[in-house]
């Protein structure tokens, strides 16, 4: 066994003081990548900090599977609390299990339908204005409709156009203001720059924002067949004896924080990343048209429609494969244990990696080569394709945000043909999520789409 942390190989392109920072904020996906070549354990360092990248994937598995052991913390989530809150992604194991509990009933899969007509919905409205020939920013579009969705299926379309479109943009600057904090010592936090002014009046007025949203919710004392209404009317089964019966207040605006956060960032980030794909793979873009028209027949996609569309699931797959839309996550060992034969302390930050995994050419032949059919025949394996995460703390929305994106995917791809403006290869924003840049596409409209609903 390791004797401890000096065991575990540093990783190339540290530089004093900075330590690898220079090298994350330079191209942190492919130096990510670069790194199993070098050991299932890598040292990284942030400055004065520590951390273990874990690159094998079955040692992946092993933190994910124990959360008690590897508990949510170190600087990703130290910087995620301070933007969200203790929600259900970010709350400590000792809060989890409860949380957990009494959002699941929101997510459960008898409820995925009565979503589909708001995805649906939240499609049409925002494209609704889009020509043939025009040139459209593609995020921005894609994060238009993912806050309708969230705002009609989490608050029952009650909020206005423009508190939504406000939530919206507090939640992306949460985002890209906690991706400067994890790479910057914490005294930064307190100098009065630009970011740092924009991040506290976001994270100011999204609190108030949600907190009137949700003592306004709870007052109408009602089911609105939302996520909210299921968030502040969930109680505790019998026997459950851990914590108060239901959420409070602050915890539910915790996770209404979270959720949109979540569904929005992620889910409009996936589908950019999968439409420039397909306008750089016109021949992909054209057989996945030709599915989606055979399967829809002409109407709508509808939520039953989801299962049929196994070339679109597929696209999804490799684009989530590809694209992880989370680049860095970190726990900390919260009691002396063994990873890989290796001795760890408590208080030891962990870190993982989707891209460790996703782009490993071990795990994952031609791993930056976009292509559909790899998944032909075979469903992802659950070690190696983790895009959701794994274990206890998977993503509790994981069905949600496929549903969501395989239905707007559906409706825009049965409309439109997207082409490339440029050849450069697009750029990822440096945000907490990883999504494109600064992405445009050219819209080409299809002969024939499916009839609205």
């Amino acid at each position: 066994m390791g004797t401890g942390l000096d065991a575990v190989p540093l990783a190339p392109g540290h530089l004093p003081f900075l330590g690898h920072t220079v090298a994350l904020l330079r191209d942190r996906l492919g130096f990510i990548a670069s790194l199993p070549g070098h050991a299932g354990l890598v040292r990284l360092r942030f400055g004065p900090h520590t951390m273990v990248l874990v690159c094998d994937p079955g040692l992946v598995q092993e933190v994910l599977r124990d959360d008690r052991t590897f508990d949510k913390g170190g600087p990703f989530f130290d910087r995620a609390r301070e933007a969200v809150g203790n929600g259900l992604a970010t709350c400590p194991h000792d809060r989890h299990r409860r949380q957990r509990r009494l959002c699941q009933p929101a997510f459960r899969p008898a409820r995925l339908p009565d979503y589909a007509d708001g995805v649906t919905s939240a499609a049409y409205e925002t494209t609704a204005d889009w020509a043939d020939g025009q040139v459209v920013d593609v995020n921005r579009s894609m994060l238009a409709i993912a806050n309708r969705t969230l705002a009609t299926t989490m608050f029952s379309s009650r909020l206005p156009d423009a508190t939504t479109r406000r939530i919206g943009e507090d939640a992306e600057t949460l985002m890209v203001g906690a991706m400067r904090r994890m790479l910057l010592p914490a005294p930064f936090d307190r100098v009065p720059t630009p970011g740092n002014l924009r991040f506290q009046r976001a994270r100011a007025r999204l609190l108030e924002t949600v907190a009137e949203v949700v003592a306004a919710h709870r007052a109408l004392g009602a089911d609105h067949r939302d996520l909210l209404s299921d968030l502040l009317l969930g109680a505790e089964p019998d026997g459950a004896d851990d914590g108060p019966a239901g959420l409070s207040d602050q915890e539910v605006a915790d996770q209404v924080i979270t959720f949109f956060i979540a569904g929005t960032e992620t889910t409009a980030g996936l589908l950019s990343w999968v439409l420039y794909e397909l306008a750089r793979h016109p021949a992909v873009q054209d057989r996945l048209h030709a599915h989606v028209t055979r399967v829809l027949d002409g109407g709508p996609p509808r939520a039953a429609d989801v299962p049929a569309l196994t070339y679109l699931g597929r696209v999804l797959d490799e684009a989530l494969r590809l694209h992880s839309i989370t680049w860095l996550v970190t726990r900390t060992v919260t009691r002396a244990t063994a990873l890989g034969g290796t001795h760890l302390p408590a208080g030891t930050t962990v870190a993982l990696s989707q891209y460790a995994v996703h782009w490993n050419p071990l795990v994952h032949p031609r791993p930056l080569v976009f292509d559909p059919d790899r998944w032909a025949g075979r469903p992802p394996d659950r070690t190696s394709f983790i895009p959701f995460g794994s274990g206890p703390r998977r993503c509790i929305g994981d069905r949600f945000a496929l549903q969501e994106s395989a239905l707007v995917l559906a409706l825009l791809i049965g409309s439109w043909r997207f082409t490339a403006v440029t050849d450069r290869p697009a750029r990822t924003a440096l945000s907490a999520a990883c999504v494109p840049r600064d992405l445009r596409l050219r819209l080409e409209a299809r002969p024939a789409s499916p009839g609205r609903p």
